[in-house]
Order: structure tokens, then C-alpha cells, then sequence
């Protein structure tokens, strides 16, 4: 039988401790060689800005592989839709039943956040104690939950493109608003980028001795980045997956293009670091980013949590495709 889990199914059961887990351990798995995770193709068509991402994993740890269908439409963005819809099938290793069919909304956002943590976890001066965000929306607030359940946050410091979004955000968490993105940087220990921009929203001549980044929000296509190129040079740059960054992220690709620096620059992955392969910090006075595009393998591993969770609490719906 093929579970379904409906977005209200996934947000009765999900937490970011468990996704944080989670995460975490599937990119100490693909350091150590027991997962796979290939670059998702995009697909475009004629005469649309629509992208269609197929994101695929494989984990021997978890028994499962699962493929997300992640539909990025800037359209919907006029239409009162969601800009990025999708959805996560998987599948059993052992013998390939289809074990679940899951939505991707609330499941995207929690591992994006998660990762978030992992990252700032792994790279972040133990001491930071001010948060500032680039972007006010539903990614950033959960940021906040993941990112204060790993450091001891004192301030928090947001700016929006939108007054009102920048206004409400900071009522419904205790954050102060800044009046631009360069006064977030100069307040910041630690800084998360949660905008679909395509042009860079915060520059490196900002950034100051100490502080982590976190690119989160520009979408996967090789055009679009928040960082500029002098803030990706000046950085030691963690990324999750290196197939996926030299396939799809501006943030890497732009500056790449332009001789800014080599692929070597951008080589690390977050899983290498948290198994000791490659170095995290090294200097308190060093910058560190980490690039997130997001991959499937978090997803995986976020739908094999919720798949087992279901299981054990009787929620979702049971339907034989083979019927």
C-alpha cells in the first residue's frame, strides 16, 4: 500500500528537532558514501519561465529513494499561488514498492530551515548572539525556530522589501526592523538570506570579521543569487551538495563565470564537515557561508521520518496504485 500525507497531515506531525536530526544525519551519510545524490535536471519550456526541478536521492541508511517534483512558477506570484509547489514520491530499496506520496510544501520549508541550523551549528562563532534576516516570510520564521534552538540568540534583526511583512514578522517574534539589508548585515553574527531574488540583495563589502551566512532563498537557477561576488570571494563557502552548486546556484556560478575564483573555492560540503573531513571555522575572525540550495536527500530523509511517524499514529491515507 501507497501512504498519502496531505500538507495538514505533514504539519500534525512534524517538528524541526526530528527534521534537524534528520537532516543532519543524511548529510553525514552522503560524506560517507552510503547515499547518493545525483545534480537534479531542470526542465524548461518554450516561451515560459516556469522551471520543472526533478530532485533525487537514494539512502542505504534509510531503505528508501525518493524523487521531488519541484515546480517553480513566478507567474503564480500574480495569481495569489505559491511560487514553488511540489510534491515527493518515494519508493522501497528493498523492492521497489511505491512506499509514499507526500506534499513538499511544509517538507521544503522544515528542511530548509533545519539545514539552516545543522550549517549554523557546524560554522557559526559559538558566541553570536545577534540573528538578522534578509526576507520576512514564512521560511523566516521557521529560521527563527530552527536557528535559536542552537544558539542562544539575544536579538533579532529583519528587513523586508514590504514595510508591512517586516512590521508584522517582527510582532509575531520579538525582532526589531531595520530600514535596509546593509543595516542587518552591520547588526549580524549570524545572517540568513530568505529572498527569491535574482539580483544580489546583500553585498561582501558589508560583511564583517566573524560572521556566517546562510543563502537560503534565491531559487535553483544558475541567474539568480543574493550574495555578490566580492561576498562569496571573501567567505569560506560550505555547500550541501557540489553536483547540485555547479549545475544550479547563481550564488556559485556567477562569480565562477567571471573568474572571481576557481571551483576549488566552493568544493566543501556540509557533510564533510560534520563527519571531520573537511574543516569547519578555523579562525573566529573568519567569514563562513553556507550555500543552500536545498536536495533531495533532505527530503528523503524528511519523508522517511514522516512515513514512520504516520505509521506508528494511524495518519494519512493507504491506496493500492497496483488495484
Amino acid at each position: 500500500m501507497t501512504l498519502i500525507l496531505t500538507r495538514s497531515d505533514v504539519l500534525a506531525m512534524i517538528t524541526l528537532p526530528e527534521v534537524f536530526a534528520a537532516v543532519r544525519g543524511a548529510h553525514a551519510e552522503l560524506a560517507r558514501g552510503a547515499a547518493v545524490l545525483p545534480a537534479p535536471p531542470a526542465m524548461r519550456l518554450p516561451g515560459s519561465d516556469a522551471a520543472f526541478l526533478v530532485m533525487a536521492a537514494a539512502s542505504r541508511g534509510a531503505g528508501m529513494a525518493a524523487v521531488k517534483l519541484l515546480a517553480d512558477v513566478p507567474a503564480n506570484r500574480d495569481r495569489g499561488l505559491p511560487v514553488q509547489r511540489s510534491a515527493i514520491l518515494t519508493v522501497n530499496t528493498e523492492d521497489g514498492a511505491c512506499a509514499a506520496l507526500i506534499d513538499g510544501g511544509a517538507v521544503t520549508r522544515f528542511r530548509t530551515a533545519a539545514a539552516s541550523a545543522v550549517a549554523t551549528a557546524a560554522l557559526a562563532r559559538p558566541e553570536s548572539r545577534v540573528l538578522g534576516l534578509i526576507g520576512a516570510g514564512a521560511l523566516a520564521r521557521t529560521h527563527v525556530e530552527a536557528l535559536t534552538a542552537v544558539l542562544p540568540f539575544e536579538r533579532i534583526v529583519v528587513w523586508s522589501r514590504t514595510d508591512a511583512t517586516a512590521r508584522a514578522f517582527a510582532a509575531a517574534t520579538g525582532a526589531e526592523t531595520a530600514g535596509t539589508p546593509a543595516d542587518v548585515v552591520a547588526a549580524a553574527d549570524v545572517l540568513c538570506t530568505l529572498t527569491p531574488s535574482k539580483d544580489p540583495v546583500v553585498l561582501g563589502e558589508w560583511f564583517r570579521p566573524g560572521l556566517h551566512v546562510n543563502a537560503v532563498g534565491a531559487p535553483p537557477r544558475p541567474d539568480h543569487r543574493e550574495i555578490d561576488s566580492e561576498g562569496m570571494r571573501r567567505a569560506r563557502v560550505v555547500v550541501d551538495s557540489r553536483l547540485s552548486a555547479l549545475h544550479e546556484s547563481g550564488d556559485v556560478l556567477i562569480p565562477l563565470r567571471a573568474g572571481v575564483f576557481g571551483a576549488e573555492h566552493v568544493a566543501d560540503e556540509l557533510g564533510e564537515v560534520l563527519i571531520g573531513a573537511k574543516p569547519g571555522r578555523t579562525d573566529p575572525a573568519q567569514i563562513t557561508l553556507f550555500n543552500s540550495l536545498g536536495v533531495g536527500l533532505q527530503d528523503l530523509a524528511t519523508a522517511r521520518l514522516l512515513v514512520d511517524l504516520a505509521r506508528r499514529r494511524g495518519i494519512g491515507t493507504d491506496i493500492d496504485l497496483a488495484a
